[in-house]
């Protein structure tokens, strides 16, 4: 249809008061040209006591409310109305919000009318729990809501209804892949009522990634909306009063118009993954420098290193990443190369370069935390490129600091990139806090509810499945080591494709993806491969996983974001078989893996098959790695496991914003810093 059809709602553009009411009345507006949200201004004792409500119980939408809303929207004459009636009716019920802003039965009349365009243009009439997970994001909540569910479809209806009120809305993604691909299914609903929409991905340029922002709906991976506000943090936006920039760039003829014009309303998708798993450590943007640290110091240093006993000269703490030197470490170590700084004669500098060395041998492993890759000339050679442990995909922009990154590269033998000097930094604790309102989606958010609350002020509130789960979860098993456990998951996957399934073994490595690939190439059984080196081919590949028999190995790259549909064969044998092949930190992961299968009442089967010497289980003690292979043992030891590891990670991010607080607070907002 064409956007002349339609009422749109362009008087409502610059009317934020819908927004500000749902903010809260702690809102404030921070005094710059960008419009978005004050920073905290608390006392400890005041953040404190609220935090402590972080700690109630996760609450679930109940029956009734979700059926009202349903009642409510099921009685709306909107199915004999005109494509313009229908938006127009939009218009009315914002009109309504704005003047009221808890007017229940305006927000029910927008959402319908939504959902109707969402059935005029997208085939979709949303279910009732879609329209639920909708309200809970309009009024700035965190919902829970199991995969399957049809996420995509709730952030717009969401976003539409946002938009509609003249805030500017970002469905933030946990990649480039999932913003595209969720902003080409849904760019026809934003159409109806006259809304532009647009996505930014890697490799866009400014101009193009200026123009998305300011479309109504913009669709962005967090990544890349952390990285272009801190951009504009360099060109200077944001670090002076609203006035006074405007004044400055008025007399100096500079250009006032930031890459992001606005922070006003965020529905973050996979909302743990951003806020959680992808906040351990700060974005960075950095420039090439020529540094500390010279080639011939960085190969002093893996050749010290690697000389080096465990116990007699140094001690691995697994759980934290962290190397403590013995007093006799340096002593044993080769002379310093010729030619280098002074600084290094110093024995405090040596040993931190030693320890660094060490994380580098010891705690980051090829294939699992980073892979070599081809650089984009040939004369370049092969290059470390970072795996995102969460999700599994690469991260080709990203480098470690303080040397870490040119130390694993001498580790290789491949070429060292330069160091680099950091221009700007901030968190997602920090970044995200900046919305007037923000929303959430995910299927796995209850175990993170407290720190979801302390840190961001969402509040978690679970859905209900809109139809019973069939899923069927299998006794775990466990055995002795990694070789045997290949060698049954094997076994496992191929009698379930023999019987008609589709498989998904999930791994949580590339190298662990390819060892269990080799069994299956071994027997002479087909399985197709989807890790960080064939991340290119993921659309396709997971098109293709739901086919009857059909195997696929896959990182956590198939474990967020992606539906694995399967055929009619594969439902009539019980669909998909997914198969976890080592638990991991978070059983929120884990559980966002088993939920691939048996999707909106689908069936389904899921087993964990997991070794003893797993990297989880090498933290405990001797008696509960004993009991691995026992039943309840498993289960308790992998409880134990994940609490402590949880633990850890959730005390490392709180530390990393403390600092990122501390360094804004002594540097203020130079552009090294914000």
């Amino acid at each position: 249809m064409s956007e002349a059809t339609v009422t749109r709602p362009s008087a409502a553009m610059a009317d934020l008061r819908w927004l500000r009411a749902l903010a809260g009345p702690e809102f404030r507006r921070a005094d710059t040209l960008r419009d978005e949200r004050g920073a905290e201004t608390d006392a400890k004792l005041e953040r404190w006591l609220r935090d402590v409500t972080g700690w109630l119980p996760v609450r679930s939408e109940s029956a009734a409310s979700i059926a009202a809303l349903n009642a409510a929207i099921a009685a709306l004459p909107l199915r004999e109305a005109s494509d313009a009636e229908v938006a127009g009716r939009l218009a009315a019920a914002m009109a309504a919000l704005r003047a009221r802003a808890d007017d229940a039965v305006a927000l029910a009349k927008a959402l319908g009318s939504v959902g109707e365009a969402a059935r005029r243009t997208l085939g979709l009439w949303p279910h009732a729990v879609q329209f639920a997970g909708a309200r809970l994001l309009i009024t700035g909540r965190l919902a829970e809501m199991r995969t399957g569910e049809g996420k995509t479809l709730v952030a717009a209806l969401a976003a539409t209804v946002m938009a509609a009120s003249g805030a500017r809305v970002h469905v933030v993604s946990t990649n480039d892949y999932l913003a595209e691909r969720d902003y080409e299914e849904m760019a026809p609903l934003f159409a109806f009522f006259g809304l532009s929409a647009g996505f930014v991905k890697g490799g866009m340029e400014p101009d193009e990634r200026r123009k998305a922002y300011r479309h109504a709906i913009c669709y962005v991976s967090g990544k890349e909306l952390v990285f272009d506000y801190l951009k504009d943090r360099l060109a200077g936006h944001g670090l002076l009063p609203g006035r006074v920039a405007g004044v400055r760039g008025f007399v100096r003829g500079e250009a006032s118009e930031p890459l992001i014009p606005a922070l006003h309303f965020a529905i973050v998708d996979e909302a743990d993954s951003v806020l959680i798993d992808e906040a351990r450590t700060p974005m960075i943007i950095s420039q090439e420098a020529e540094g500390l640290h010279e080639p011939a110091l960085l190969a002093w240093a893996i050749q010290a290193a690697r000389g080096l006993r465990a116990g007699e000269h140094y001690a691995l703490n697994l759980a934290n990443r962290e190397v403590e030197l013995t007093a006799v470490a340096l002593d044993v170590c080769p002379p310093l190369p010729e030619g280098v700084r002074p600084v290094w004669r110093a024995r405090p500098w040596r040993e931190q370069l030693l320890r660094q060395a060490l994380a580098a041998l010891h705690f980051y492993e090829r294939d699992q935390h980073y892979i070599l890759a081809p650089g984009e000339k040939p004369e370049e050679g092969l290059k470390v490129q970072i795996v995102d442990e969460s999700t599994g995909r690469v991260m080709p922009d990203r480098s470690w600091e303080q040397g870490l990154h040119q130390l694993i590269e001498a580790k290789e033998g491949v070429p060292l990139t330069a160091g680099r000097d950091t221009l700007a930094r901030m968190t997602f604790q920090r970044f995200f806090r900046r919305y007037y309102l923000l929303a959430g989606l995910t299927g796995t958010a209850a175990e993170a509810a407290t720190e979801l609350w302390a840190t961001y002020r969402l509040r978690v509130r679970r859905l209900p499945t809109n139809r019973s789960i069939q899923r069927h979860e299998l006794p775990p098993r466990c055995f002795a080591d990694a070789a045997t456990k290949w060698q049954a998951v094997a076994d496992e996957a191929i009698a379930a494709a023999a019987r008609g399934q589709a498989v998904l073994v999930g791994t949580r490595s590339v190298e662990a993806s390819e060892a269990v690939a080799a069994v299956f190439a071994a027997r002479g059984v087909e399985a197709v491969v989807l890790n960080a080196r064939q991340d290119a081919e993921e659309a396709s590949i997971v098109a293709r996983a739901g086919g009857t028999g059909r195997i696929t190995i896959a990182t956590n790259m198939a474990g967020r974001g992606t539906d694995i549909k399967p055929d009619a064969t594969a439902l009539a044998a019980g669909g998909l078989h997914v198969i976890l092949t080592e638990y991991h930190e978070s059983p929120r992961v884990d559980r966002q893996l088993f939920g691939r299968s048996g999707r909106q009442g689908q069936p389904g089967t899921v087993r964990a098959m997991v070794a003893a010497d797993d990297p989880l289980f090498k933290t405990l003690p001797g008696p509960l790695r004993a009991a691995l292979t026992q039943g309840r043992g498993l289960t308790l030891a992998v409880r134990l496991a994940q609490r402590d590891s949880e633990r850890r990670a959730w005390q490392a991010r709180k530390q990393t914003l403390r600092q990122d607080r501390e360094l804004h607070r002594i540097i203020g907002i130079a552009g090294s810093t914000s």
